[in-house]
């Protein structure tokens, strides 16, 4: 398994920070074990290299109003590369789209949608995702609770694998 050129303090750099992204770099140093200077240069690096892709604070969405959240399952006629891609970058335009995957089996694509409620969710099916070009089929499940809700990557999972390579 590669290691993407990652040593062990860049892995133990990315771990800290998927967990808590608004520590300080003197903070981060410290869980790794290295002094700060050298720290703030391996972030750089590591955002550089795009290993970092931004930060983000987790919004809880239903105290914001957004009390619906949907899976959608996209079958398109055509597959021809510049359908899939037309039909991505109309899933960038969509607020209520907040995650598009391309899919290999009975579905193309799967969307995760969140909306303040079913009436607008309902309005953004008929009115916008029905009627765009090349969706043949739509399939909706609607999220009644969230068991699970973990970013990133299990980086101790990484951590069993490359030991096993060792």
């Amino acid at each position: 398994m590669p290691s993407n050129g990652l040593d062990p303090i860049d892995r133990k750099i990315l771990a800290e920070l998927q967990a808590d992204g608004r520590m300080t770099n003197v903070e981060l140093a410290k869980r790794v074990g290295i002094s700060a200077p050298p720290c703030l240069r391996r972030v750089r690096t590591l955002e550089e290299q795009g290993f970092i892709k931004g930060y983000h604070a987790d919004v809880d969405a239903r105290s914001l109003g957004f009390e619906v959240q949907v899976f959608v399952m996209v079958g398109l006629h055509s597959q021809a590369k510049d359908d899939l891609t037309a039909f991505e970058d109309q899933c960038r335009s969509w607020p209520l789209v907040r995650e598009c995957h391309m899919l290999n089996g009975e579905v193309d694509f799967l969307l995760k949608c969140t909306a303040p409620d079913l009436s607008s969710f309902q309005t953004f099916l008929t009115d916008e995702l029905l009627t765009t070009a090349n969706v043949e089929s739509v399939k909706t499940s609607l999220v009644i609770q969230e068991a699970k809700d973990v970013p990133g990557v299990p980086f101790d999972v990484l951590e069993a694998r490359l030991q096993k390579t060792a």
